[in-house]
């Protein structure tokens, strides 16, 4: 923002002083906590170098199919953490699981390697935190919300738009205090060009990867270099395409900011309207309506063109008699109706503080603030064992409303939903498909037999 941008906003009101922020979670800052990493990654060292920051964990473990990956997480661990000490490390998480000398296992594979790497952490008696879609399939979370609770553990999920500090102060500056009047109809939407347009050919994998571990209970399709590192999301057969990447965090956003649970109806459109020629098999275009009764939540999302909004290419718009709310991960925008001067405020970036997050290697530095105090949540929710703000039942319900609005665009039908049977009422065909069939010798888990 320059000065002249600077003054007229100020003159608006934009810039109206923020109400005192909401205060970080505390937990115990003094307790040594056992730390172990299943998919050392772009996102597992993000979570996991941020944890560092907040507490004085030691990262004892680390996990990955992919060897220079697995070697370069360690060292950078090694330099971070206070005891400078190199985690040992394992290419099969059950190997790592068995030492059984974790009290922290943060699981941040690609998708499909999510459920069954958290329900072994919960058994050998860790708490964790989990990236988001937490599953695939709705009856893998079934499975890992029926574990967690089973075995006493708390699990947070990766949905940190709830620990944002700027969006913590939208929620309680506008929503909270009835700003919005009532709210009929929220839009979410993303527009960033973040689907693969090449068709690069299928090749043997590169022999630091064990290709069959990485693929696990997946359809074992022909190496490409699109699928690893971080692009496999560009594929159905790890993921939940678009909607489970990134309508996600802004439907759970949405959930946690207004109260919602399940939606009633789920409903969904779309295709490969004009990316044909590349590899990869998710959507570039799609629509779905999350139906609440008196209250609608559609996403939009295309991976061409230009976004709507220009300040807004992600995000989420809440209209409500009163005025509307325009939320984002860098910044949200109150617009009152009628009377009363609009509200700007930016994402605050913590760089004085952790100047480390200046120079980190594909470091979101944005999101670096709200990744902290998702940390601080968890341990806090650790010490007193009780439910973190992105619970894993809260994951499970914004994870499965995602999958069941890529089943509605697949059968082509509007999908009912039982949140207390778990299953969609009275359609058969869909619910065969709650749950995909795994590749052999991986079994798919139960929810009754976790």
């Amino acid at each position: 923002m320059n000065r002249r941008t600077f003054l007229r906003a100020a003159a608006a009101g934009w810039l109206a002083p923020a109400a005192r922020p909401a205060p970080a979670p505390e937990f115990d800052r003094n307790k040594r906590r056992r730390v172990g990493l299943i998919g050392s990654g772009w996102y597992g060292k993000s979570a996991l170098l941020r944890l560092i920051q907040v507490a004085p964990v030691e990262v004892v473990s680390l996990c990955d199919v992919d060897r220079r990956m697995l070697a370069e997480a360690a060292a950078i661990v090694a330099s971070r953490q206070k005891s400078g000490k190199k985690p040992r490390t394992f290419s099969d998480y059950r190997e790592m699981l068995a030492q059984r000398d974790l009290d922290i296992v943060m699981v941040s594979t690609p998708d499909h390697w999510h459920a069954l790497p958290m329900i072994e952490a919960v058994k050998a008696g860790a708490d964790v935190y989990v990236e988001k879609p937490i599953s695939v399939d709705v009856v893998e979370g079934q499975a890992m919300l029926a574990a967690a609770r089973k075995y006493g553990r708390v699990v947070q999920v990766g949905t940190q738009r709830r620990s944002t500090p700027h969006l913590i102060d939208a929620k309680r500056e506008i929503v909270d205090q009835g700003k919005l009047g009532q709210i009929g109809h929220v839009e979410t939407y993303c527009y960033y060009h973040m689907r693969p347009t090449a068709n690069p050919p299928d090749t043997e994998p590169p022999d630091y990867l064990d290709y069959d571990m990485w693929t696990g209970p997946a359809p074992l399709r022909p190496y490409n270099r699109l699928v690893h590192p971080r692009r496999w999301r560009a594929f159905m057969e790890y993921s939940n395409g678009i909607l489970g990447d990134m309508c996600i965090h802004m439907l759970d956003m949405v959930r946690w900011m207004l109260g919602l649970g399940w939606p009633e109806r789920i409903s969904s459109s779309g295709g490969i309207y004009v990316q044909k020629g590349a590899k990869a098999n998710i959507t570039d275009t799609q629509s779905a309506t999350f139906d609440y009764g008196d209250l609608t939540v559609v996403w939009q999302h295309r991976s061409w063109g230009r976004a709507a909004d220009p300040d807004y290419p992600w995000g989420a718009t809440i209209y409500g008699e009163k005025g509307t709310l325009k939320l984002s991960v860098y910044r949200w925008d109150f617009i009152p109706e009628g009377k009363g001067a609009p509200i700007h405020r930016d994402v605050v970036y913590e760089l004085d503080k952790y100047p480390e997050d200046r120079t980190e290697k594909d470091l979101e530095r944005h999101v670096a603030p709200a990744l902290r105090r998702h940390m601080a949540d968890f341990l806090a929710a650790i010490d007193s064992r009780s439910r973190p703000v992105a619970d894993i039942e809260e994951g499970y319900i914004s994870t499965a409303s995602c999958i069941l609005a890529n089943l509605s665009l697949r059968l082509g039908r509007t999908l009912h939903w039982d949140p207390k049977k778990g299953h969609i009422i009275g359609d058969e065909e869909a619910n065969r498909l709650l749950a995909r069939r795994y590749r052999s010798p991986w079994v798919h888990p139960d929810p009754a037999a976790v």
